[in-house]
């Protein structure tokens, strides 16, 4: 099923293709001025000049090939040899019919569907996740809900890191302060068997927060305190009894508060891996490198060199095993590849990690096709900006510190209560209701205030700003939605039916095109893996039903016009629903 803008392009374009242009040049375009025509194609220009004639000559020629299209209403030549497309009221009446009754509400799916991995989230074990995990939770997660309705076989990974250095950092840092569980861990490490393992239970997620900052600080100013910390790295990853029950304590522990905070922004993975499910395929794979003759020694440690011909800047190597024989972040990510090519067969793999993260995939990458474990082009990495604060720099706390995405989901869900009592909303809901609505509109504040940008910019979050129920905002979206469930529950309870569309007024036609405009959206986010696109569609969806409302009455109606219009108000619902939620945003039924 094509929309409108597709099929009057395939029109044009054999238009320009019958008097000897260049089809391509038919371009269709919605059009700069709705208040004139629908659509418009300014190819006549670049086809004058390709065919030595006039522009308008060129335009009109065209116009009259169109002339008998039953689709069109009126065509029209302005300018210099803009081409002016207006759509008749009744193929606006069939494509809204068709919209209506399609269970996908004219969204088509890919012609060939791939199997797609979604690499997002990437928390730390043992670290709570921040505000700068937030980008990467929520592009991450709309992206897969995009693949996944156009039809590909998507899983979303959220990829911990739980195996590199870090680790070696934070155990001995807990054993320093806790002589408990440093006790138990020497003991584990002698072989002594059948240790109570009580001490580790004191260890919280509150202490591994705490602890790693003043832990990396330290390794970055004392040399013997990093050394310490690596040969600690190095012995987990060989599993070293006392070390490796530790490490499992830590992530036991960080597990429980990630998952609810990614539950509480609606966010879900297919698979929880981390780092370390990889440690089995480190050491085969090295020998693999190594027999390839792709590894070089540098210094004690061994590298793969990935620079190339042409590069207009020396890239690093890949660091494949460090000095003291452990296994670095690149490393676990080339065995991540390979596994991943050997579990799933991935057609497309889309890491959606910070853009400051570009040269470390671009290195891991390089390394994978030399490896071949992937294919040129396989892996993408789609990075995204900082969110900042209203003073333009990274999001902190005001005392300057790196905001918890828990503090800041709680942040925003009591800023949403508080715009639900200013706006006296949910007022009569009983309490357990309200919270619930709370936290639909505190998630759909930060999910909209990300996605409405293109993810590659920075943006400045403005909390006023974002939980207002006015304005280009998630909480308005979810307002214009309830809002139409209302009048649908009352048309229910009137006994009023919906029929057959039949468009006549301005804002029908308005409310219809914007519909039409739906798969568009959906490609552009996909193509470009920018849900903004689709976030734009929302918005615009939201206004062209606010303005529809406004000037056509439906419950006053006559029964014809009214069952057209409800038709119209709930494909209107149904799709700004289905777009809400390739963003990952749940509407509530009632304010």
């Amino acid at each position: 099923m094509s929309d409108l803008k597709r099929a009057l392009g395939e029109a044009v374009e054999a238009a320009f293709a019958a008097i000897g242009a260049p089809p391509e040049l038919g371009r269709v375009t919605p059009s700069d001025r709705p208040d004139l025509a629908d659509f418009q194609s300014n190819g006549a220009l670049a086809a004058a000049k390709r065919l030595g004639k006039n522009p308008r000559e060129i335009a009109t020629a065209v116009a009259e090939r169109l002339a008998g299209d039953p689709r069109l209403s009126a065509i029209e030549i302005a300018g210099p040899g803009f081409i002016n497309l207006k759509v008749a009221d009744a193929t606006l009446s069939d494509r809204a019919n068709a919209i209506a009754a399609d269970p996908r509400l004219g969204a088509e799916t890919v012609a060939t569907a791939r199997r797609v991995i979604v690499d997002y989230g990437g928390p730390n074990v043992a670290k709570p996740m921040h505000v700068g995990h937030l980008r990467a939770s929520i592009i991450g997660e709309s992206i897969k809900r995009i693949y996944r309705f156009r039809g590909d076989e998507v899983v979303g990974d959220a990829h911990f890191g739980d195996w590199g250095y870090q680790m070696g950092l934070l155990i001995g840092a807990v054993m320093d302060e806790n002589f408990a569980v440093r006790a138990v861990v020497e003991r584990l490490n002698a072989g002594v068997h059948g240790e109570d393992l009580g001490a580790f239970d004191t260890v919280d997620l509150a202490d591994l927060d705490r602890l790693y900052p003043q832990a990396a600080a330290r390794g970055k100013a004392d040399t013997d305190y990093r050394d310490r910390a690596r040969k600690i790295t190095a012995a987990l990853q060989v599993k070293q009894a006392g070390y490796y029950v530790l490490w499992e304590r830590f992530r036991a522990v960080t597990k429980v508060a990630l998952e609810r905070d990614f539950h509480a922004l609606g966010v879900d993975f297919d698979l929880w891996k981390g780092e370390s499910d990889v440690e089995h395929l480190i050491a085969p794979m090295v020998a693999e490198l190594d027999a390839k003759g792709l590894l070089v020694d540098d210094q004690g440690a061994r590298i793969i060199r990935v620079v190339q011909d042409g590069d207009k800047r020396e890239l690093p190597p890949l660091l494949v095993v460090s000095s003291e024989g452990s296994a670095m972040y690149g490393t676990t990510d080339l065995a991540t590849i390979l596994d991943r090519q050997r579990a799933f067969g991935p057609d497309l793999v889309i890491y959606c990690v910070d853009q400051r993260q570009a040269d470390h995939f671009e290195i891991v990458f390089r390394a994978a096709i030399q490896a071949g474990y992937a294919a040129p082009g396989q892996l993408e990495h789609i990075g995204f900006g900082t969110m900042n604060g209203t003073d333009g720099k990274p999001f902190k706390t005001r005392e300057g510190g790196v905001l918890k995405l828990n503090d800041m989901i709680e942040l925003t869900r009591e800023k949403a209560r508080e715009r639900l009592r200013e706006a006296g909303l949910g007022e009569d809901l009983p309490p357990a209701e309200f919270e619930e609505i709370a936290g639909k509109v505190a998630v759909a504040a930060l999910k909209f205030a990300d996605l409405q940008n293109f993810r590659g910019t920075s943006y400045v979050f403005d909390l006023d700003r974002f939980t207002s129920f006015e304005g280009k905002t998630g909480p308005y979206l979810l307002y214009q939605a309830v809002r139409v469930k209302s009048l649908l529950r009352r048309a229910a309870e009137e006994g009023a039916q919906a029929g057959p569309v039949n468009v006549s007024e301005p804002a029908e036609r308005d409310l219809v095109l914007t519909l039409d405009a739906f798969d568009a959206a959906l490609t552009e986010a996909y193509d470009k893996k920018a849900p903004n696109a689709l976030a734009e569609h929302a918005y615009r969806l939201s206004q062209a039903f606010s303005r529809f409302y406004a000037a056509c009455p439906i419950m006053t109606a006559a029964p014809a016009v009214r069952a057209s219009r409800l038709t119209l108000a709930t494909a209107a619902l149904r799709q700004l629903e289905r777009a809400l939620d390739l963003l990952g945003i749940a509407t509530p039924e009632r304010m």
